[in-house]
């Protein structure tokens, strides 16, 4: 017979214990905050975006936010392969993640500086996870954070570039 954890359901067995999986998944869910917020940001400046870069930026941002899309479902899913439940409401995102709402609608080059900014500051959040996971040997976390690092600074650059 399987066993059970605390709430009931099939307690999670792996290598990891239940503190480090804790402290993972705590990291994780505000990288997951961090996405999220980032993807309805740039999903917002898509809709929103005007004046003579229109195109290049509506493209560009559209094909920023699908990747987010991709990238908030392997978070929780790692969330919840730890054990843990994945934070899914803008009211916890709101209080888990480091990356401003914009309620207006500011000109091109502004979208492009808070994009940078956000970029950069999920980069942040997943570096700060990575201490956790290193110390819990936890391979499979660090490769996805490595990852998602990888993408968001190579997007920061890219964002950068247009604003010189």
């Amino acid at each position: 017979m399987a066993k059970k954890n605390k709430g009931g359901g099939p307690a999670v067995e792996m290598s990891l214990s239940a503190k480090d999986r804790a402290a993972i998944a705590a990291g994780l869910s505000k990288l997951l905050a961090d996405t999220y917020t980032l993807y309805l940001k740039t999903h917002n400046f898509h809709w929103n975006v005007t004046g003579p870069m229109f195109n290049t930026l509506h493209l560009m941002f559209e094909t920023q936010y699908n990747e987010l899309a991709l990238a908030v479902d392997l978070v929780a899913e790692r969330i919840r392969a730890l054990g843990h439940p994945a934070p899914g409401s803008y009211a916890q995102f709101a209080k888990l993640s480091s990356v401003p709402e914009e309620t207006k609608v500011p000109k091109a080059e502004a979208m492009i500086r808070q994009l940078v900014e956000a970029q950069e500051a999920v980069v942040k959040t997943a570096r700060s996870v990575f201490p956790a996971a290193e110390r819990a040997a936890d391979q499979v976390t660090m490769d996805l954070l490595t990852q998602r690092m990888q993408v968001h600074e190579k997007t920061a650059w890219m964002l950068r570039s247009l604003l010189e």
